[in-house]
């Protein structure tokens, strides 16, 4: 999934519920290619550009100042599926974060998180790369909210940390954020994280469960392993748009057909391993190109024919999208490698 990361189709259906009747609902869901009456399925993945662009509509629309805090309250561990589960069954608040750390994969791949030993307790700590536009940081806002409030779901007394640090500068007011997280909270720090303290993360969690616990780690271990690893089905589509490319956009129901699915069996394959057929016949695409331009024997024109596009000043604006540099001065680097 190079160069392009993916979160569950859950934190747009929250971040949506959460904005209330000051935006058209079934539209926003619609943008990010959610059909609104479908049943909820965290496995549903949406590429993570949508979803920051998706939040910065929603705030051009309502006061989005204590969006993040409304959503990260409405997050509910039955909502999580397995590793939902897994935090739940976990003995201690600490155990549950560590399995945060270790599973997150299965519901994103641009956020990771650590926990770590700091004056005073210990922060949870959320890392994600890239531009801090108005989408990432209301998202990052949000995920730390949620962290905290299924804390609390688990917690057998009330909950709050030691203090919430958030590198963005702060919103207008911060006011929702302090009243919520019941700590003060510290924008323009150098890292995104909740500090604990020691006692809090050692409490015994209300339904913790070892041997519960250990079975659902054993599941969640065997779906890190599926994913982290380019699933045989993924390969196969690949190598069949390579194929079809030169014919022009290739159709998924013809793709899924030549693998012997049904269109919505492959759609539904994909979006178990984080993908859609869009963003894997523009990663195919890409990577055919790449391949390509290492051959000096072709040209240009060609190597834009063989990736789809209809003409070669097409295939240049998409190549550039994708690599930041022209095709032709792609190939020149190369050649001088």
């Amino acid at each position: 999934m190079q160069g392009m990361g993916y979160v569950t189709s859950l934190f747009a259906r929250k971040v949506v519920a959460a904005a209330g009747g000051g935006i058209d609902a079934e539209t926003m869901l619609a943008s990010v290619g959610i059909t609104p009456e479908d049943p909820w399925d965290t496995a549903q993945m949406i590429p993570a550009e949508r979803y920051y662009d998706l939040l910065e509509r929603i705030a051009d629309q309502i006061d989005a100042t204590d969006l993040p805090v409304r959503v990260g309250a409405s997050m509910r561990l039955d909502e999580y599926g397995a590793l939902g589960l897994a935090f739940k069954a976990a003995t201690t608040l600490g155990a549950s974060y560590a399995r945060v750390e270790r599973y997150a994969r299965l519901w994103t791949s641009v956020a990771e998180y650590e926990l770590r030993p700091a004056s005073g307790g210990t922060l949870f700590i959320l890392h994600r790369a890239g531009e801090r536009h108005l989408g990432m940081r209301l998202s990052n806002e949000a995920t730390l909210a949620s962290a905290v409030s299924i804390a609390r779901q688990v917690c057998p007394v009330p909950l709050a940390p030691l203090e919430v640090l958030v590198r963005h500068p702060a919103p207008r007011s911060i006011a929702a954020h302090e009243e919520w997280f019941g700590c003060p909270v510290r924008f323009g720090a150098d890292l995104d994280a909740i500090l604990y303290a020691e006692e809090a993360l050692a409490r015994p969690n209300i339904l913790g469960d070892e041997g519960i616990s250990k079975y659902l780690t054993t599941h969640l271990d065997a779906e890190l392993s599926e994913i982290t690893r380019e699933p045989a089905l993924v390969i196969q589509a690949k190598a069949s748009i390579a194929q079809a490319l030169s014919e022009g956009t290739p159709k998924m129901a013809e793709i899924a057909r030549g693998l012997g699915l049904s269109a919505r069996s492959f759609h539904r394959r994909l979006s178990e391993h984080g993908m859609n057929f869009q963003s894997l016949t523009e990663q195919t695409r890409r990577d055919l190109a790449e391949g390509l331009l290492k051959d000096e024997s072709r040209s240009l024109a060609e190597i834009a024919f063989l990736t789809g596009f209809s003409e070669q000043s097409a295939f240049t604006r998409a190549f550039k999208r994708w690599v930041g540099a022209t095709p032709a001065t792609y190939r020149k680097d190369m050649a001088h490698r």
